[in-house]
């Protein structure tokens, strides 16, 4: 049995028209999960809304409170080149979180042997102090804090497939021994991280 997190609030995010981070990515994902027969071994439910305290566990008060104020009533605000908010931004990035921090619940208690997210915005580009790379907080380096934190567990493995590097969640991990993060992406290609000389202080990230 897999248990399926997501929430129709995350396809509130709207990054603009024409944005390549847009809710039919979600919609693709149904699709599949659909044409593939999956549904039958499927246990589905809601991502609950993640409290802003849990935000904080990867990300320091100052941003949060930074992203919050920049939420617009109407309209788009721009983070950087690539990274927007709408209104509904800030609802999907903590269904988003969760998500994630729900699947751990689900794994760690032992309700299922495995979970899937399909959930936006994304998050591994998103760094301790800046969003980027369509991303607005790290949603994978919060849920292995949130294991750590809330479940004892002593130490995490991310392991990131996708065609660019997951910077924000390397810079998180980098000092910490006890996480661990595995990175396969094309090089060269946005953001320009992940070299394989790029290896954490104790050895703990691994790039090809």
């Amino acid at each position: 049995m897999t248990i399926v997190f997501s929430h129709p609030g995350c396809l509130r995010h709207n990054m603009g028209e024409g944005h390549p981070e847009r809710p039919a990515r979600m919609d693709a994902v149904e699709q599949a999960l659909q044409r593939e027969g999956f549904d039958g071994r499927l246990v589905r439910r809601d991502a609950e809304r993640a409290e802003l305290d849990c935000i904080g566990l990867m990300h320091p008060q100052k941003y949060i409170d930074r992203i919050v104020a920049s939420v617009p009533s109407s309209g788009i605000t721009r983070l950087d080149a690539d990274t927007c908010l709408s209104p509904g931004s800030l609802e999907a990035a903590l269904r988003a979180v969760g998500a994630a921090c729900s699947a751990v619940d689900a794994v760690v208690l032992g309700e299922s042997k495995n979970a899937f997210c399909a959930v936006r915005p994304p998050g591994h580009h998103a760094e301790t102090n800046q969003a980027m790379g369509f991303c607005i907080f790290n949603t994978v380096a919060i849920a292995a804090a949130y294991a750590r934190r809330r479940h004892g567990v002593e130490r995490v493995a991310v392991i990131d497939f996708d065609v660019h590097h997951g910077n924000g969640t390397q810079e998180m991990f980098w000092s910490d021994q006890n996480l661990f993060f595995a990175s396969t992406h094309q090089m060269p290609l946005y953001p320009g991280t992940g070299s394989k000389s790029e290896r954490g202080e104790f050895d703990n990230i691994v790039n090809c």
